[in-house]
């Protein structure tokens, strides 16, 4: 058999049926093998947003997303790729071309290490030196990016080893399950459970990936503990909740972060040290109990006094059956909070001004999007908004990138759900500068044929340096910007594209959208001019008090 086609037969056996990317010419080989496959071949505008899309599918299946690229320039190109799925935990996998390693007849013409260069960004990277080891370095690519923590691995595929012939067998995926904590462990997280004063819940990243939901709510439900999230932990306990105290969006000072204050023991599940911690520890503090797959990571805000290492949801489900709800437990405080944090959040969702205001802004989409719609954002100030004020019902509905925070992936990041999840209602979220990062996905999304919402909070600016360049005290230098006639814009690639032009015209025009085929473009203006007063100074105020 061609190598060529032994790497596809390899994918195929590992369940792949999607591969984003763009080839160039030293894929030629894979590129023919790929066409009489049933993996489907993704094109796209930039191994960026390829990348974005492989994660994203990674992301929402716990499947590992797979994306293609050339050599030099289109490999470079999947770096923020990489570590937006290296650090977001997105089992992803990185295919990438290289000139013959055996006689080369261009000497260093786009030659870049990028073994090398992936080093430090992937949990696994390799060149393939025979076709002969292609079934073993696949198996171990793709079991290397499952395996907690999932993350981003990379193997480079040269074009002479690409045309050898192999007859060596395929490996088969090993059957394999999670390590599960130990009884002394659990016991003993029972047992500080059982004598804490005011214990809470807080919901991570981890707890997203392996479907721990239902093991989430029959803790809440058995014990009564309220709980909270991080930005990537939203929705997996459906946050109508009456126990649900909101997402520690703001770094501080925000009504959750008071619950935290008076709370003395959090019960840490499924949170990893790479996204932006949603407390602090200090010395003396807080007691916190360590929950994940993995044990802690240490470092001078996190270092928990107890760890259960092991598959989340056994854990859970472990300390559920063993664990007494205690009459001494006191939760009157956390109770007032939540009361706040409703008022708070209610507030000005019948705003009318127009340049629509960020809390009606949300509110609508929240209202308009089903409870199993997707929205993906890009990164901006608008994802404060939207991890503080949207509640999200399920699992992997909020898709936000709190490990990286990088712009441009809102877009393409749609696109992968919606190929992922074909039935379902997607709206792309993006600020005006992340959209024009990777806007030449639009083409991408209008050849797929696919159904999708885009939404553009234009500002002209760099709208979150903005903010904090002003919180600084520093002078507004640097940071705005023009934008094309994004309507127009929308409609050249065969899009369709509004402008509303008051609350109740972008009211109706979502609407209309959400419920029609086709891409669908809004140029939405939005007015940040009180996010300082709002996020800064009127929420710690009023939260100060309580």
């Amino acid at each position: 058999m061609k190598a060529s086609d032994l790497f596809v037969k390899a994918l195929e056996e590992e369940g792949v049926e999607y591969i984003f990317g763009i080839p160039g010419e030293e894929n030629l080989d894979l590129l023919n093998s790929l066409k009489d496959s049933k993996i489907k071949l993704i094109l796209t505008r930039h191994e960026q947003g390829a990348g974005f899309m492989a994660a994203t599918l990674g992301r929402l299946t716990g499947k590992v997303g797979v994306c293609l690229s050339t050599l030099g320039p289109g490999a470079t190109n999947f770096v923020t790729a990489a570590a937006y799925a290296q650090l977001g935990g997105m089992p992803m996998l990185m295919i990438t071309g290289q000139k013959p390693i055996k006689s080369s007849k261009q000497g260093q013409f786009q030659i870049v290490d990028i073994v090398d260069m992936m080093k430090p960004l992937t949990k696994y990277t390799r060149q393939i030196v025979s076709g002969d080891s292609i079934p073993s370095r696949v198996r171990e690519a793709f079991r290397l990016a499952s395996e907690e923590k999932p993350g981003a691995v990379h193997l480079e595929l040269p074009e002479d080893i690409a045309d050898e012939k192999s007859d060596v067998p395929l490996i088969q995926k090993s059957i394999a399950r999670r390590p599960i904590a130990e009884e002394k462990a659990i016991a003993a997280a029972v047992d500080i459970i059982e004598k804490a004063k005011s214990p809470l819940l807080l919901i991570g990243a981890g707890s997203n990936r392996k479907l721990t939901s239902k093991m989430l709510s029959e803790f809440v439900k058995k014990t009564g503990i309220p709980f909270f999230s991080t930005q990537m932990g939203k929705g997996v306990i459906d946050e109508r909740n009456p126990l649900c105290l909101g997402c520690a969006a703001l770094s501080s000072k925000d009504f959750v972060h008071r619950a935290i204050e008076k709370a003395d023991l959090i019960i840490n599940v499924g949170h990893d040290v790479v996204e932006k911690p949603p407390f602090f520890m200090k010395p003396n503090g807080v007691k916190v109990l360590h929950v994940n797959f993995f044990s802690a990571a240490v470092d001078p805000v996190y270092f928990p006094q107890i760890e259960i290492v092991g598959d989340i949801a056994n854990s859970i489900w472990q300390i559920t059956e063993k664990v007494k709800p205690q009459s001494s437990w006191d939760f009157s405080y956390f109770k007032k909070v939540k009361t706040h944090v409703d008022e708070n959040i209610a507030e000005g969702t019948s705003d009318n001004r127009f340049p629509i205001y960020p809390q009606r802004m949300v509110a609508e989409i929240r209202k308009l999007v089903p409870q199993d719609g997707i929205i993906a954002l890009d990164n901006g100030v608008y994802k404060i908004w939207f991890a503080r004020n949207y509640p999200a019902y399920q699992s992997n509905t909020v898709l936000l990138d709190n490990a990286l925070a990088t712009m441009g992936a809102g877009l393409p990041s749609a696109i992968g759900s919606k190929i992922v999840f074909p039935n379902k209602k997607v709206v792309a979220i993006c600020g005006d500068g992340g959209f024009m990062m990777n806007s030449q996905e639009m083409e991408t999304a209008v050849r797929l044929g696919i159904d999708l919402v885009v939404i553009i909070l234009r500002d002209n600016a760099y709208g979150m340096i903005k903010w904090k360049q002003s919180n600084m005290g520093f002078e507004n230098f640097g940071l705005d910007y023009g934008n094309p006639d994004f309507v127009k814009y929308a409609e050249s690639y065969g899009a369709k594209g509004y402008r509303p032009d008051s609350v109740d015209s972008f009211v109706s025009t979502l609407k209309s959208c959400i419920d029609a085929k086709g891409i669908h473009l809004i140029d939405l203006a939005i007015d940040y001019s009180e996010n300082d007063r709002i996020l800064n100074h009127e929420i710690a105020e009023k939260s100060a008090k309580i």
